[in-house]
């Protein structure tokens, strides 16, 4: 499938992504998932306006490379880039992914998903675990770790002076 027939598709109730041409059809999400949506949402918004630093989205589309669009659960651009932000897919990667596990996921495709995001530009990618209650954090420059509970993350080249326990993402 070719990305300008993704962009055609009718809309089912469900959530789509194009992966190199492939369609993945995902049905809505459940409700931890989405409480942990807008507990991110929610902490990264403020810590967004507080800085003027950009503008945080939630369950939207971005055109990775040729044949992809992922969409993320929470994603930061920057302020320099919002121009960029339209009715369609966003022809860039968010500065900042966010992907909330859910039990239907499968570890080769959030792998590759991680890879596509690092690949088109995203600076860094959150994966949480709602189940262990951690954060891992891909950086485009090759760090990685994993962040528990307890644990304070932030993303400093994104949005200075932004902290957060990791357990209030989960809140």
């Amino acid at each position: 499938m070719t990305v300008a027939e993704f962009e055609k598709l009718p809309d089912d109730g469900n959530r789509h992504e194009l992966d190199e041409g492939e369609l993945i059809v995902m049905p809505p999400t459940g409700l931890r998932h989405g409480r942990v949506m807008r507990a991110v949402t929610v902490v990264l918004d403020r810590a967004a306006k507080e800085t003027g630093s950009g503008e945080v989205l939630t369950d939207c589309g971005f055109r990775l490379a040729a044949g992809v669009v992922r969409a993320t659960d929470v994603a930061f651009v920057r302020e320099e880039r919002r121009v960029g932000i339209t009715e369609k897919f966003g022809d860039f990667a968010p500065d900042l992914a966010v992907e909330i596990l859910s039990p239907e996921d499968n570890a080769a495709r959030v792998q590759s998903k991680i890879r596509q995001y690092l690949a088109a530009g995203t600076s860094i990618v959150w994966v949480l675990d709602p189940d262990s209650v951690t954060v891992s954090v891909y950086e485009k420059s090759g760090v990685f770790r994993t962040l528990n509970a307890e644990d304070s993350i932030d993303a400093p080249a994104l949005l200075t002076g932004f902290s957060a326990r990791v357990r209030t993402l989960f809140e």
